[in-house]
């Protein structure tokens, strides 16, 4: 078969669906999709709410908890505890399916009924404040932290690392950073950006095993620079003094000159490592994989994202060590030929439409379901009974297909429609990658929930906050902070936050001046360094002629990096001159 274009039906723009696309398809028995890869992605991150969290009781024992879900949803909703354990049977929300109605109508019906775990977490110890977390300790108001990550703070995606705060994109080891952004086995660091194997540095971009470094780029194998000049050691310890560190106003104008520093830097086409036949970006450790972002330990992968240790799937984000998964969202483990699912938690088998199941084989449609084979909405039949209605039903879901609001068809083959889903567009993933506006929300048909109120009795407004860390004691602990941006920004400012015991401990051991913008404002900061989730054709940047090249290299290549971001972007050859 091949490549074939089509016109999405949701943006109404052309998209290829490719040879092994196709040979993909056919191995698991989906047709091929009708909406192009960035409305999947963007459909999918819908069914990830993140950060917007909520106070609330749990259904069953009636503690009070903190929830991914608002109070108003119309599902029960459990503490871990009472989820997890032996009160409830989740095969007592079993229901016949109705082959004279859609699927979708039905699920949505269905999923009103049954009770959801309060916070997503799998083997998370003291982290009753955080989202998304996986064999992880003392987390806190951060997310997509896993393997075994211990002390994070206010970070996301975070893995094998511990003593974190406010950091993106931290994996293999690293530890003690602060407001670091794509960072691998760095250790005792501050701001950080596309470093490997860096300690005791500061301030720097695409540094590879150096340490005690400052406002520095593009190094390799260094020690004691400062903006990129050698120094001695003993020289670099009283100039580094004179930066005055425990200074807010001192860090702010080395953060200005960080900012500036970030466009003289010379940025290779693509985060890429150990890479064999792949595209994408922030890639490391992997073979045949296509469009994939911020993945690694991955083979025969396509359209993936914040993904590791897994081989032949495609359209799957958050999610690991699973094989034959498509268009799946969130925390798969040791999952096998997963379709159109959410949250497919542990050791799911050939499931379709399912949300929030564990230890299940052959299920369809199945919801909060544990240690069950052949459900069909939760309710169980022989294996005989499920594979006939089973057949029956993807055949129905062509027949008489879901039509949403903006009348977009859903047949077999599709995810779940956003109208379907249970949280709003904008407490989710989708608002902070894809944002829209309310009235486009409304356009589209997608729910949306209006903020509920903040009245917090504000202690120290911002410009009250110490500005130098030495003037801070353990008080501050009972004092309420207020955010700089005073809810006037686009970034679900928090508009009041406090300090944790654990927080004020690091910033004192680490020189760092106290914050003054609350935890998701400074999220939206260090998330607007990353570049998109999309691939463009641009040239090489280098216009050096001793890259045996004449004038401007001619050079192209695709990049993660926007045609409109100011960073100097060179091809694999250019770079590797420059740079080594």
């Amino acid at each position: 078969m091949k490549s074939e274009t089509k016109i999405c039906q949701n943006c109404k723009k052309d998209f290829t669906i490719d040879f092994e696309d196709f040979k993909f398809y056919e191995k698991i028995k989906v047709p091929p999709p009708t909406f192009c890869p960035e409305c999947r992605l963007t459909r999918r991150l819908v069914w990830r709410n993140e950060k917007i969290l909520y106070r609330r009781i749990c259904n069953l024992c009636n503690k009070n908890i903190i929830s991914m879900y608002h109070a108003s949803v119309p599902f029960p909703v459990y503490c871990r505890e009472c989820w997890l354990g032996d009160q409830w049977d989740p095969t007592s929300y079993g229901r016949e399916y109705d082959m004279s109605r859609p699927f979708f109508e039905q699920y949505k019906e269905f999923s009103n009924t049954v009770p959801r775990l309060m916070l997503w977490q799998r083997n998370a110890i003291n982290s009753d404040y955080s989202n998304h977390v996986g064999e992880a300790k003392n987390v806190y108001l951060s997310t997509s932290v896993v393997m075994e990550s211990e002390n994070i703070f206010y970070s996301k995606c975070i893995d094998h690392s511990k003593d974190i705060i406010d950091c993106l994109n931290v994996i293999n080891g690293s530890e003690s950073l602060y407001e670091t952004v794509e960072a691998q086995g760095n250790y005792n660091s501050q701001y950080l950006l596309l470093c490997r194997n860096c300690m005791d540095s500061y301030y720097s971009i695409d540094c590879i095993n150096c340490n005690d470094c400052i406002l520095s780029y593009n190094l390799r194998n260094k020690k004691f620079c400062i903006r990129n000049k050698q120094y001695s050691k003993e020289e670099y310890f009283k100039e580094l003094e004179k930066f005055n560190l425990k200074s807010r106003v001192s860090r702010n104008i080395l953060l200005e000159e960080f900012k500036q520093m970030r466009k003289k830097a010379i940025y290779r086409f693509g985060n890429i490592n150990k890479a064999t036949n792949s595209t994408g970006n922030n890639l490391l450790n992997v073979k045949n994989c296509k469009n994939c972002f911020e993945v690694y330990n991955m083979e025969n992968c396509s359209y993936c994202f914040r993904a590791f240790g897994s081989k032949d799937c495609m359209d799957m984000d958050f999610a690991g060590t699973s094989e034959l998964l498509y268009d799946y969202m969130a925390g798969a483990m040791n999952d096998y030929n997963v379709r159109f699912s959410y949250s497919a938690m542990d050791s799911v088998r050939d499931a379709d439409y399912t949300e929030s199941c564990r230890f299940c084989t052959n299920i369809f449609g199945c919801i909060s379901l544990r240690n069950a084979e052949n459900a069909i909405f939760n309710k169980i039949y022989s294996k005989e009974e499920f594979i006939k209605l089973k057949s029956e039903i993807i055949k129905q879901m062509s027949t008489m297909p879901f039509i949403d609001k903006a009348g977009r068809k859903y047949e077999y083959g599709e995810f779940f429609p956003i109208e379907v889903c249970t949280w709003a567009y904008n407490e989710t993933a989708a608002q902070e990658f894809f944002p829209i506006t309310k009235e486009e929300a409304r356009k589209n048909g997608y729910p949306w929930r209006e903020p509920d109120a903040k009245n917090f009795d504000i202690t120290i407004p911002a410009g009250k906050i110490p500005d130098n860390i030495d003037d801070v004691n353990e008080n501050i602990l009972k004092e309420v902070l207020g955010c700089a941006h005073e809810g006037n920004c686009d970034h679900q400012c928090n508009i009041a936050f406090r300090l944790t015991d654990y927080e004020l401990k690091f910033y004192k051991k680490h020189d760092i001046p106290l914050p003054i913008f609350c935890p998701n404002c400074r999220h939206y900061e260090r998330f607007k360094i990353m570049p998109s989730l999309k691939l463009w054709k641009r040239n090489c940047m280098c216009d050096k002629s001793n890259h045996d090249h004449k004038n401007h290299c001619q050079n192209e290549f695709e990049t993660a990096y926007a045609p409109n971001r100011p960073e100097m972007v060179y091809c694999e050859k250019c770079y590797q001159k420059e740079v080594y």
